[in-house]
Order: structure tokens, then C-alpha cells, then sequence
């Protein structure tokens, strides 16, 4: 079979959005993340309530995301890693924050999910691309003939990670790391890399 690789965004390529539109708002809450809460409705609804408390919307987060560049290294281990096999970066961020580190990162192919926006840019709701969407898209990929290599950072990885021919953890918490000692870790993106090369080079 083909071997594509799948990869979170937040954590493992470019730094946490919302740790980083924490410190730029000063809402200490924000900074919670998929690391810390493994259920992503209820964390999406909880961030959303803060945003409403403190009158915040879109436009703020955004002007955030223009400030973040790519995790040191990122964009060349992106490009090495291109330059061997297909790579799919499949996030539970939003299409809305995602431009510009796409833009910093050259264009790789990304799946994630939308925002629902009022006219007065309020953050309103949130849209899924599919259920369970790394889960379901590293599945759909296998249905049509590729073996899934993946990698994250985060509870809401740990299915698509699981679910492949292989997966990595990626610059994850010691509490995650230790609860999933089956699953190899790594902290450097030379580590990865070599790491995914063995798969990828691997004779079946």
C-alpha cells in the first residue's frame, strides 16, 4: 500500500493558538488546551463562553495568529518530509485561523473545521468537518487504499495515532506520554523524521 502521513498542526508544527491568544488577551483560562481537556465539544464551548464574557470575537484572534510563525524547524522538517511522501496535516483547528500559518508553512494540503461567525465577528458555534474527523479521516484514507503514518501531540490525536500502519507522539506531556508507553515519543523533528523514514522505507 501507499503510505501517506498524517499530522496535528497546534503543539506539533506551529505553537498553541490559543495559549499564544491567552497571553496576548491576558485570559489565563484560555491557555487550556486539548493537552489538558480530551473532550473537545465541551472545551470548545467553554472557550467560546470566555470570549463572550470578555466581548472578544474573531477579529482579535486573528490579529494573534498574524504574530505566530511556525515552531523552529517546522517549516524544513514540512519540507523534507514533502520531498519523501504525501502529507496531510489534519487539525481540530478552524479554516478561519488557519490562513496565515498555512501561508508560513508553504501551502501543505490541511483538513479542519469551520467557525460559525455573527455579522458583528462574535464567535458563535463551531462546525466539525466529520465526526471524530482525525479519527474518520485517517480511516476514510485507509478505505481507498493508503496505510496511515501519524503523528500529534494531544488526546484528540491519540485515535488517528492508534488507528495507522504506525504513529508518534510529538513534543507531548509527560502524562500523555507515560498513559501511552506503546506509542513512541520524540522531541526533536530529526527524531521524527528518521522515525517516519523507517516506516516509510520499511519492505512489507
Amino acid at each position: 500500500m501507499k503510505k501517506i502521513v498524517c499530522l496535528d498542526l497546534e503543539g506539533v508544527l506551529v505553537p498553541e493558538i490559543w495559549i499564544a491568544f491567552s497571553k496576548e488577551s491576558g485570559i489565563d483560562e484560555l491557555k487550556r488546551t486539548t493537552r489538558d481537556e480530551p473532550d473537545y465539544d465541551k472545551l470548545m464551548k467553554w472557550r467560546i463562553g470566555i470570549l463572550k464574557e470578555h466581548g472578544l470575537g474573531l477579529k482579535e484572534i486573528q490579529e494573534t495568529i498574524d504574530k505566530i510563525d511556525p515552531l523552529e524547524g517546522a517549516k524544513e522538517f514540512l519540507d523534507d518530509l514533502r520531498g519523501l511522501t504525501q502529507v496531510i496535516i489534519i487539525s481540530d483547528t478552524f479554516y478561519e485561523f488557519a490562513g496565515p500559518l498555512m501561508k508560513k508553512l508553504g501551502y501543505p494540503t490541511l483538513f479542519c473545521n469551520s467557525l460559525e461567525v455573527s455579522e458583528k465577528g462574535e464567535i458563535t458555534g463551531y462546525k466539525m468537518r466529520c465526526e471524530k474527523s482525525k479519527y474518520t479521516t485517517v480511516k476514510a484514507l485507509q478505505s481507498i487504499g493508503f496505510d496511515t503514518v501519524s503523528c500529534g501531540d494531544s488526546h484528540n490525536d491519540l485515535a488517528m495515532i492508534k488507528a495507522g500502519k504506525a504513529g508518534f507522539l510529538f513534543k507531548s506531556t509527560e502524562q500523555i506520554i507515560a498513559d501511552n508507553p506503546d506509542i513512541p515519543a520524540y522531541e526533536t523533528y530529526d527524531e521524527l523524521l528518521n522515525a517516519i523514514k523507517g516506516v516509510l522505507f520499511t519492505k512489507e
